[in-house]
């Protein structure tokens, strides 16, 4: 599949999944903003109703008390008769016959207006008769006589509880446990049945009353209701309700949402780790391809050397001159040794298929291991007119390691610094070795062409090779590198490397140290 094709599935996906992703985020938003325009609005409806019958029980108290206080002056208007036995109030009296053929008289109080009823019983005469009608007309107007008493009344009611209750202490006009009980059922008349916690406060933000798990840190859990409305604005009280499981509440109308959106989260994860495994694969194919063409071209040479030789071997001519011989001998020996190296690099590869390498493991001084390797690869770097040089450590420094696979990684770099070399500039290596607490840490460093820093992340990959566009001298598979760095992972340690377009390269090893001497 073309790399364009794979961006344009990409491109698709993503663009599907972020609509679906948005789609069943919106949704969930404007179902908890709904849910909570709703909350709000039930619980402000049901406040306003606490608030009203708070009301209301204090105008049934002064009603109680204002009736009880008239009826007292009632009974005394009965009596018709001061301490002094003249008459307290003039009273006019009207006579109308009942259903039953009684007369029944009323007399109206000039202070009160109020219907007095006193029957009278008796025969009813033509001279009553002829009386009802008028009789009737009286009675309509000592009627509204009496409604307009009534109202009155009521005025004195409504003007003694304007100037008289807010002057009162705002716990002597509630009762706590009413109010309760109000918010709990008006609360239920509206739907809402989850618990509460509420406080009455001054205008200063006082608290006068609260329960006792009453929360006062403020926030969109928290709603307000004036207690008597009426009150001077210097003397309004709040109520303040507070409810824990607000959230809870809110958020349960979205639940069912949760596993459709989790189940899309697992969906773009799937296909994220999926075009990341296809890109990967792709690229592994690339590698694998290119490392096909090295192979071919790395075996090409010397199996074509070696078959050349062959043909010289089949001169007689040859074969007669010992020192020709001899030569297509050595030449043949070196091609085969290196088709040898070759194909050992290639099944290098084999172990990579493999969780972990089967090492011989065994207590090693690293000087002791870096000076053989050294003393050997010291020809092939005067070869190219180059230098190696070292600093070891004083200290013993013994780490448990697999000598051959440990003594395979310091020759991969040390080739590596020679592979990739400058031109007309005099290779320098130098190894230095260093105790930093309970571990040892090995530098390698050249002065080589350098790694861009894009390359330097990935060189230790299976199969990478540092581009060098035109140039094809450099040989190799892309394994050397990777070696390196599952042996010493491997071993428990870790490699890095630092380096710089055109001024050289530096490999870091640090290891475990034992205490084996």
């Amino acid at each position: 599949m073309k790399k364009s094709t794979i961006w344009l599935l990409v491109l698709i996906m993503a663009l599907t999944f972020i609509g679906l992703l948005y789609m069943q985020i919106s949704y969930m938003d404007n179902m908890v903003k709904m849910r909570n325009e709703q909350f709000s609005e039930a619980v402000k409806r049901s406040l306003y109703g606490v608030s009203s019958s708070i009301e209301q029980d204090e105008t049934r108290r002064y009603l109680a008390e204002d009736i009880e206080e008239n009826q007292k002056r009632l009974l005394s208007f009965e009596h018709g008769k001061n301490s002094i036995g003249t008459d307290i109030v003039p009273q006019h009296g009207f006579p109308m016959v009942s259903p039953d053929g009684t007369i029944a008289k009323f007399r109206v109080s000039e202070k009160t207006s109020t219907i007095l009823m006193k029957p009278k019983i008796g025969n009813v005469t033509g001279e009553d008769y002829n009386s009802i009608t008028k009789t009737y007309k009286g009675m309509q107007e000592l009627l509204r006589g009496q409604y307009l008493y009534q109202k009155g009344l009521l005025d004195e009611v409504i003007l003694k509880i304007l100037s008289t209750a807010s002057k009162r202490p705002i716990m002597e006009r509630i009762e706590p446990k009413r109010i309760d009980s109000y918010i709990k059922s008006e609360l239920q008349n509206n739907g809402l049945n989850i618990p509460f916690q509420y406080a009455i406060v001054n205008k200063n933000g006082k608290i006068l009353y609260s329960t006792l798990e009453y929360n006062q840190t403020e926030d969109d859990a928290h709603f307000t209701q004036i207690l008597f409305p009426n009150d001077p604005p210097n003397k309004l009280h709040y109520l303040k309700v507070y409810f824990p499981t607000k959230k809870d509440y809110i958020f349960s109308s979205i639940r069912f949402m949760i596993p459709s959106f989790a189940f899309t989260l697992i969906l773009l994860i799937t296909f994220l780790f999926t075009i990341v495994t296809a890109f990967r694969q792709k690229r592994l194919t690339e590698m694998k391809n290119d490392f096909i063409n090295n192979m071919t071209h790395e075996f090409k040479t010397p199996i074509s050397s070696i078959s050349l030789a062959a043909q010289m071997l089949e001169d007689q001519t040859v074969t007669k001159s010992p020192e020709m011989f001899q030569h297509i001998s050595k030449v043949i020996k070196e091609e085969t040794k290196r088709l040898r190296f070759q194909v050992e690099k290639v099944l290098q590869m084999s172990m990579f298929e493999r969780q972990k390498t089967m090492m011989k493991l065994q207590s090693v001084d690293v000087n002791d291991l870096i000076t053989g390797v050294m003393s050997t690869f010291k020809l092939k770097v005067e070869k190219f007119g180059g230098t190696i040089d070292a600093d070891l450590t004083p200290e013993d420094a013994f780490v448990m390691v697999d000598e051959m696979h440990f003594t395979n990684v310091i020759f991969n770099l040390l080739d590596n610094a020679v592979k990739y070399a400058r031109e007309n500039v005099p290779l320098t290596l130098f190894i230095r070795t260093r105790i930093e607490g309970e571990k040892v840490e090995i530098s390698i460093q050249d002065n080589g062409i350098g790694i861009k820093k894009e390359d330097l992340k990935k060189i230790f990959e299976k199969f990478y090779r540092v581009p060098t566009g035109n140039v094809h001298n450099v040989k190799g598979f892309g394994l050397g590198l990777a070696y390196v760095h599952k042996i010493v992972t491997d071993l428990k340690g870790t490699i890095r490397a630092e380096s710089e377009l055109g001024a050289g390269t530096k490999f870091i090893i640090i290891l475990p140290l034992i205490k084996n001497k």
